[in-house]
């Protein structure tokens, strides 16, 4: 099971910037477009991206990459700034 799923639509820049947050933590996401869900669009409409974690919301438009290394229980890669 995927831990981290990132909804998303098309056309979303803070999308593009999630996606490559997401890409450079290096842990697998499934990437989930809202508009292919009636009820997905309706729960996050304008409020996207929102990263979920084990089924809850995580965060919603910035990958708060410290935190979400802290909450999968990996530490932030030493030297790299991860906020």
């Amino acid at each position: 099971m995927t831990r981290i799923t990132l909804y998303t639509r098309p056309g979303c820049h803070l999308c593009d910037v999630a996606v490559a947050a997401l890409e450079e933590i290096g842990e697998p996401f499934e990437e989930v477009d809202i508009t292919t869900d009636a009820a997905l669009e309706i729960e996050y409409g304008e409020r996207i991206p929102v990263i979920m974690l084990d089924g809850k919301e995580h965060g919603y438009w910035r990958v708060e990459k410290q935190r979400l290394l802290r909450d999968i229980g990996r530490a932030a890669p030493r030297g790299r700034e991860t906020a």
